[in-house]
């Protein structure tokens, strides 16, 4: 880098322990406090190139990463630096650069986020501290011409107004292909904008297939393809009614969208980031990580040369787009779902599904309010006022002890949220034994706060066959509330909560009172309330997902604690609506359909 005339500098970092700490939830993923357990003998050591834009004033800057890992480095890495140097290279040369260009050589020995986020941290927050002097006893290897061309503070460039991240993978695909990783913490996504640049140039330009991931298991599924022939036949249908309506989608077509869009739907909702891009979005900078794959093996020399030239010339036109750029990208949309490299839902299509969707629990939850009052038997014209005053009072106590029971089992279910800190403390413990005690400290508390907040004389009051329509109602409630503010933070987690907790919501009903009616009606209901009592319930809906991804025969129970693990390690926004909005929830809804009417 130095020799093509480019500022180069050493970052020195330190790994950490991504461990859960309920003060430090709500901080990055990497939050620089180093771990008690971290020495200093534990670094990695970043490499950083920039190149100063002839046009340009210095507050603006394109950024481009390429991992790598010096201990473990394969052709895969050295390919990837090989169309970054490529790059870089052509850029020291050319007249036209409006903003600075940041090459970040990550140093990847302890994963390609830690270092990509550590050198964010210390570029947007300097530290005045001795690393300077760190650095130059650790990285003061080499001649001394050599070593006066590097600096070992940080150097910094304007505004990033864009950041690519470039990978190299082998794969078994049948033309050369790009593929397209843009999820990144909690759901944030780049500007569409980004993603049709690189699709465009890499189709149009490179002659790239573009991809962006799917859930493979749907794309054989049976039940998907028939469904998309149903639909293929209605396009058909719908235009021979009309030539101009173009309605039609072919069942292939149907299938793969629909297999994006799932992944999509589902990488958003988990809110882990799906590569180093997602360290960006934290300063709001848009990112995506770049993996291109070849046909053929990368022993021959000739396709890796058609390689780096394909790859520079792709990514040469990506920084011309950006660098062409008056200000950051705004037109286009924030808030999509990919169903193709090309194709998306935007916020304005797939919110009117979740309006729907939650629009009945409002509805629900007044009408229930309302036909408790009915059941109040106060209106009689015989009734004194006396009487009617009573039955006012008794009907208030009534629905103050079904808030206050959703009160008490929220208050749980955030105490549910917080032992995962402690149980984490045990020494040689496994997955499955974290899972184990998590279930029984998780019941052993819940009776504890029911004892405790829940006084035995507050059912004195009230009607039985009214009481639970109230705690119905006060649920539905609440949950209605929850999936409003989820909806915020991740639109994607509140879709999914809301398509396996709003039937069960709507649905509960006391078991006791379907047994009497006898009827099919009560029979379908109660079987309904009994598959979606399983279904709803947060490890039993992991280990169904699971077992169809992946098959039901290596399953295993400590599954389900590595998987929230990974949500709190991320500090994923999904962790916590499980634990205070989905759970809760499912808890009220078993306590209605276990209720003793």
């Amino acid at each position: 880098m130095s020799n093509l005339g480019a500022q180069v500098n050493n970052h020195k970092f330190h790994p950490q322990l991504n461990q859960f700490h309920p003060l430090h939830f709500f901080s990055g993923p990497d939050s620089g406090v180093m771990q008690e357990n971290s020495t200093r003998s534990l670094y990695g050591i970043n490499t950083v190139g920039i190149i100063r834009a002839p046009r340009g004033d210095g507050k603006e800057a394109i950024v481009l990463v390429t991992p790598y890992n010096a201990v473990k480095g394969g052709v895969r890495e050295t390919l990837s630096l090989g169309i970054a140097y490529s790059v870089f290279s052509l850029l020291t040369r050319v007249t036209w650069l409006a903003k600075d260009i940041i090459w970040l050589v990550a140093d990847s020995q302890y994963g390609e986020y830690a270092p990509v986020a550590a050198w964010l941290r210390d570029y947007h927050t300097p530290a005045f501290s001795n690393l300077d002097s760190l650095n130059t006893e650790t990285c003061h290897v080499g001649n001394n011409n050599f070593e006066s061309k590097i600096s070992y503070g940080i150097r910094r460039s304007g505004t990033m107004a864009a950041a690519l991240v470039l990978g190299v993978a082998y794969g078994n695909e049948n033309e050369d292909t790009l593929g397209i990783y843009a999820e990144a913490s909690n759901g944030q996504m780049p500007n569409l904008d980004l993603i049709n640049i690189v699709h465009y140039l890499a189709v149009h330009r490179q002659g790239l297939r573009v991809k962006v991931e799917q859930f493979h298991w749907l794309l054989n599924s049976k039940w998907v393809k028939s469904l998309g022939e149903v639909f293929e036949s209605l396009g058909k249908m719908v235009k021979t009614l009309n030539p101009d309506w173009k309605l039609g989608i072919s069942a292939a077509d149907y299938v793969e969208g629909a297999a994006t869009l799932a992944s999509s739907l589902y990488h958003q909702a988990l809110g882990v980031p799906t590569g180093p891009h997602g360290a960006f979005r934290d300063y709001q900078v848009d990112a995506i990580t770049l993996e291109f794959s070849l046909r053929i093996s990368f022993d021959r020399l000739d396709r890796r040369n058609d390689f780096l030239l394909h790859g520079g010339r792709l990514i040469e036109g990506v920084i011309r787009s950006v660098n062409n750029l008056l200000e950051k990208f705004h037109q286009s949309f924030f808030l999509y779902l990919l169903t193709s490299p090309s194709k998306f839902v935007s916020v304005g299509v797939y919110m009117i599904a979740f309006a729907l969707l939650v629009a009945p629990l409002p509805v629900v939850a007044a009408s229930l309010y309302a036909k408790t009052l009915d059941l109040n038997p106060t209106s009689e014209k015989d009734k004194s006022a006396t009487s009617n005053e009573l039955g006012s009072v008794l009907q208030s106590w009534k629905w103050l002890n079904s808030v206050k029971t959703v009160f008490v089992v929220h208050f749980w279910g955030a105490t549910v949220s917080l032992l995962p800190y402690f149980i984490s403390q045990i020494p040689d413990s496994d997955p499955t034994t974290n899972f184990s005690v998590w279930i029984l400290l998780s019941i052993l508390s819940l009776e504890i706060l029911r004892w405790i907040l829940v006084s035995p004389s507050s059912h004195i009051y009230g009607l039985p066959q009214g009481e639970w329509a109230t705690l119905k109602s006060a649920t539905i409630s609440s949950f209605f509330i929850g999936l409003g503010l989820m909806s915020v933070i991740n639109f994607a987690t509140a879709e999914i909560g809301a398509l396996l907790m709003v039937p069960m919501a709507l649905m509960a009903h006391p078991l006791k009172l379907d047994v009497r009616g006898q009827s099919l009606r009560s029979i379908l209901r109660m079987i309904c309330n009994l598959v979606l009592g399983v279904i709803s319930f947060p490890p039993a809906t992991f280990f169904v997902f699971k077992g169809v991804i992946e098959g039901f025969s290596g399953i295993n129970a400590g599954d389900f604690w590595n998987w929230v693990e990974s949500l709190w390690a991320w500090n994923s926004a999904t962790y916590l609506y499980i634990g205070m909005v989905h759970l809760p929830c499912w808890v009220l809804c078993v306590q209605i359909l276990l209720h003793p009417c």
